[in-house]
C-alpha cells in the first residue's frame, strides 16, 4: 500500500522535456518504413532504420498488433440559420456495440464532443451526403448533455449503414497537436497497413511505420505476429493537469481478444513485444482481468473491466501465464469466443510489467500519461534517450519516427 501512495503522489513535473514545434512530425515520410528507428537496449543506444528492425528483434518473438481502425468521427453540420457546428463521434451509445452501430439503418446514438455547442440550443442539425448516387439527408438530434460530451441521435433517410454515412459524410481525425486540417492523404496513411475493426478516433500510431516488406523480414528469424483491438479514445491525447498524477482520470478504452489470441500469448509469454501504448494497455489488462476471475471465478463480464487505480491496490504475485490461463478457462466455461471488456488502466513509474519484453513506439509528448507508461518500463533512461533523439533530429508524435525498447 506505500507503494501505491507514492505512485499515486507521482508529481507530473518529472516528465515535462522541451519539444520544439518544429520537431513535431506534420506529415508522414513518403514511405512509412523509411523512418529513423532508435533501439535501446541494455542501457545502449543505437540508431537504425525501420525497414531494419528484425535486426534488433530477438528471435522466435511474439509480436502483438492493435488491428483498431480508424473511423470518420468528425462530421460537419449545418443549422437551418447556416451556422456550422461539428460533431466529433467518440463512443456509440444505441446500440452500445461498435460493430451493431456501425451497421445500423436509420438511426443510432453517440457520445460526442461538439464544437460550437453554444449555438445548439435546440433543433435538429442537417447533413446531405450522396451514397450511391442517391442523396442522403443526416439529421443530428441533441439528447443530452453530460459535462463535456453530449449524447447525440443520427437519423438518415434509406437504408444506409451508419458505417457508410461517416465513410461518406466523415473526416479522418487526425491528432490536435498537429495544427493543419485533415488531407486526403490522412485517410490513408493514418491507418495501419492492417487495420480492420472499426472503432478508433485515433491511429495506434507505432503500428503506422510497418509494411509488407517489413513483414516479410520476419521470416528469416522466425517472428511471430497476432493481433489484439483495442478503440483508441479522444482521451489519449488529454494532458494531465493535475500535480500529481492522483488527480488525473484515465479514460476508458473497449478491448476484443478472442481465445485463439489468448493461447498464443500464453505459449510466448517470455517473448512478447507489444507494438504501440494501446497494446500495451491491452496486454496488461488481461493479466489484471485473469487476477479478477482468480479472485472471484463467478465474476460477471462486464465485471472485468480494468479501472484506473487496480494494478496498485495490493501486492500480486501470481504468474502471468497462471493469470491468462484462468482468463482463457473463464472464457471456454462460459462459452465466450471472445472477451468484449474495456479498461481505464494507468501504468506509471513502479509499475511492475507482466506481459511484455518489450515494445515499439513512437516518441511521445511531454506530461503525457503515454510518457509515463515509458518511463515505466525504462526508469530514468528515457530522458536519454529523449535528449539524444532531439540532437539527432529525430521526428516526434504521431507521424514520427520509431523506437525499439528491450528489457535489459
Amino acid at each position: 500500500m506505500q507503494l501505491a501512495e507514492e505512485i499515486r503522489n507521482i508529481g507530473i513535473e518529472e516528465f515535462d522535456y522541451h519539444l520544439p514545434e518544429e520537431r513535431i512530425a506534420k506529415y508522414p515520410l513518403a514511405q512509412r518504413d523509411q523512418s529513423k528507428l532508435l533501439i535501446s537496449k541494455d542501457g545502449q543506444i543505437v540508431d537504425a532504420k525501420f525497414t531494419d528492425i528484425s535486426k534488433y528483434l530477438p528471435s522466435d518473438s511474439l509480436l502483438v498488433f492493435n488491428n483498431t481502425k480508424v473511423i470518420r468521427a468528425r462530421l460537419h453540420f449545418k443549422k437551418t440559420t447556416g451556422a456550422k457546428i461539428e460533431i466529433f463521434c467518440l463512443d456509440p451509445v444505441e446500440p452500445i456495440d461498435y460493430a451493431l452501430a456501425f451497421a445500423s439503418t436509420k438511426s443510432c446514438s453517440w457520445k460526442c464532443i461538439v464544437g460550437n455547442l453554444k449555438k445548439w440550443k435546440d433543433g435538429p442539425l442537417i447533413k446531405e451526403v450522396t451514397l450511391n448516387n442517391e442523396s442522403i439527408l443526416v439529421q443530428a438530434h441533441l439528447v443530452e448533455r453530460e459535462g463535456k460530451s453530449v449524447t447525440v441521435r443520427f437519423t438518415w433517410d434509406g437504408d444506409h449503414s451508419f458505417s457508410e454515412v461517416m465513410e461518406t459524410g466523415g473526416i479522418i481525425p487526425i491528432p490536435p497537436y498537429l495544427n493543419r486540417e485533415s488531407e486526403q492523404s490522412d485517410t490513408e496513411r493514418y491507418q495501419t497497413v492492417y487495420s480492420k475493426i472499426k472503432g478508433s478516433v485515433a491511429a495506434p500510431t507505432a503500428g503506422l511505420h510497418f509494411t509488407d516488406k517489413v513483414f516479410e523480414t520476419f521470416k528469416s528469424k522466425n517472428i511471430e505476429r497476432a493481433e489484439l483491438t483495442l478503440h483508441v479514445g479522444a482521451g489519449t491525447f488529454q494532458p494531465v493537469k493535475s500535480e500529481t498524477i492522483e488527480g488525473h482520470e484515465m479514460h476508458t478504452e473497449h478491448i476484443l481478444v478472442d481465445q485463439a489470441f489468448i493461447e498464443t500469448l500464453i505459449s510466448k509469454i517470455d517473448q512478447v513485444i507489444a507494438v504501440g501504448t494501446t497494446s500495451i494497455r491491452t496486454l496488461e489488462s488481461l493479466y489484471w482481468m485473469g487476477i479478477k476471475i482468480l479472485q472471484s471465478p463467478e465474476i460477471s463480464m462486464s465485471e472485468l473491466l480494468v479501472n484506473q487505480w487496480d494494478p496498485y491496490l495490493a501486492e500480486i504475485t501470481i504468474p502471468a501465464k497462471e493469470s491468462l490461463s484462468a482468463l482463457l478457462n473463464y472464457m471456454k466455461e462460459n462459452g465466450l469466443p471472445h472477451i468484449s471488456s474495456a479498461t481505464q488502466i494507468i501504468i506509471l513509474p513502479g509499475y511492475q510489467f507482466r506481459i511484455i519484453s518489450g515494445m515499439i513506439t513512437n516518441f511521445h509528448q511531454p506530461q503525457s500519461t503515454l510518457l509515463l507508461l515509458i518511463s515505466a518500463f525504462l526508469g530514468d533512461h528515457w530522458k536519454t534517450i529523449y535528449k539524444h533523439a532531439l540532437e539527432q533530429d529525430y521526428r516526434f508524435l504521431s507521424y514520427g519516427d520509431s523506437n525499439l525498447y528491450l528489457k535489459e
